[in-house]
């Protein structure tokens, strides 16, 4: 097993996996509730075509530490800049899912795309969901993000299936198998209190202005039917705002997609980093 220290007041230890592969890295980063698991339909289609794939655990989540705090988007991107630095990574490729869009968005927004070749937001939370006056295409008002917080501390247990059975149902039903339900709830069990209920905050912050400084080629792609980062709010506003970015739009996606449509978001993920 691989860790890395990020250093500071409380150092903590990020761990992660490179599956290794000669070609451009390509960093994965998971979404809520998940960890760096989260990707094992995607792992064996992108090291089959060549590429390095490194893919880690956020802070709070699956193997590494469960820090008392820093579950706020300067943090997750200076995690992410120690991954990049301490690994020497440099032409990677971003690729974030869900919350883990905002990753990419923040460090791009923080520290550039000097290492960085191309970005992905995958079922992405950018650019802003949380509606307010200055943000009218918002998905839902602050104090709906901290209701969900409440929400999750109160019945942790019954909260992460209730949430989970809408991230991987389009309208009609769930589009996931029982299977592969229960691998992700698997997953989810992992992640400690503070990270769950601190990082639904973080849901909330607005992207826009690290959206604006992203000047790499950019692909994303989103599920039409995700009933937990609506596209038209999400996925659609994101693309509009990111010169030349490459819109993949899943028909009947839920915001699992890369378990739902595992061969679609392959194709359109490896059709994407292969234009490079």
């Amino acid at each position: 097993m691989s860790y890395l220290t990020v250093p500071g007041e409380s150092p903590i230890q990020l761990y992660y996996r490179d599956f290794g592969g000669s070609g451009r890295p390509v960093v994965l980063i998971h979404g809520w509730p998940l960890s760096h698991e989260a990707w094992a339909g995607q792992i064996p289609a992108l090291t089959n075509a060549g590429f390095r794939v490194i893919a880690y655990d956020r802070r709070g989540f699956g193997r590494s530490d469960k820090a008392p705090s820093g579950y706020d988007y300067d943090t997750f991107a200076a995690d992410l800049h120690e991954l990049l630095t301490q690994l020497g990574l440099s032409d990677a490729v971003l690729v974030g899912y869900s919350m883990g869009g905002g990753e990419v968005a923040r460090y791009i927004g923080l520290y550039g795309t000097q290492r960085v070749a191309a970005a992905v937001f995958a079922a992405s939370i950018t650019p802003a969901l949380c509606l307010t006056p200055d943000n009218p295409d918002g998905a839902m008002p602050l104090p709906g993000f901290m209701g969900l917080r409440e929400q999750c501390r109160g019945d942790r247990d019954a909260f992460l299936p209730t949430f989970l059975t809408g991230y991987f149902s389009n309208p009609e039903e769930l589009a996931v198998t029982q299977a592969q339900f229960d691998a992700a709830l698997a997953l989810a069990a992992h992640a400690s209190d503070t990270a769950l209920q601190d990082s639904i905050v973080a849901w909330a912050t607005d992207l826009r202005a690290d959206i604006a400084r992203v000047d790499v080629p950019t692909l994303v792609i989103h599920g039409n039917a995700d009933n937990a980062v609506p596209f038209a709010h999400a996925g659609a506003r994101t693309a509009r705002l990111i010169p030349g970015a490459q819109l993949v739009e899943i028909d009947h996606g839920p915001h699992g997609i890369n378990v739902s449509h595992k061969d679609e978001f392959n194709a359109a993920l490896l059709s994407f980093l292969t234009s490079l």
